[in-house]
């Protein structure tokens, strides 16, 4: 599938500006969107020694982090606010090593007028091996007219 989906412009936006602000969504700088749009989000990024934990391989924290923005991007592309995160957990099948490359696909599975459900999958690019399994549950019933996401 083409990176050419409806949505996938805006999460590009969305995602440059995560990595090019000063908080700590700037830790995602190295992740490279590629498609998605319409409720799904795929990027992928090559593993560094700075994404690295003491035993050498990615760490589950950062994982974590990529899993909570990624689905609020697919989410965010079929028209939703980011909301906030209720419930967020992932399962570590397998390592990643300094020089791989990971691939990340999230999904909105339903998005209603409180809750979103999301999921993800992280994959070795090589051979397809599934590294980590997750999803979040997000509240999404705000007062739109408070929330401005026209600088997107």
């Amino acid at each position: 599938m083409s990176g050419k989906t409806k949505g996938f412009d805006f999460i590009v936006k969305i995602s440059d500006h995560c990595r090019n602000s000063n908080g700590f969504d700037r830790v995602l700088r190295m992740i490279k969107m590629v498609d998605g749009g319409n409720g799904r989000a795929v990027g992928e990024f090559t593993v560094c020694p700075e994404h690295c934990n003491r035993q050498g391989t990615l760490h589950g924290g950062l994982i974590s982090t990529i899993l909570d923005n990624v689905t609020t991007y697919a989410m965010m592309s079929k028209g939703s606010h980011p909301g906030v995160t209720a419930n967020l957990s992932v399962s570590f099948l397998a390592p990643a090593k300094l020089g791989e490359v990971v691939q990340i696909e999230a999904n909105t599975v339903r998005a209603g007028k409180k809750m979103a459900y999301l999921d993800c999958v992280f994959k070795l690019k090589s051979d397809g091996r599934i590294l980590a399994k997750g999803g979040q549950v997000k509240y999404i019933q705000f007062d739109d007219e408070k929330i401005n996401y026209k600088k997107f």
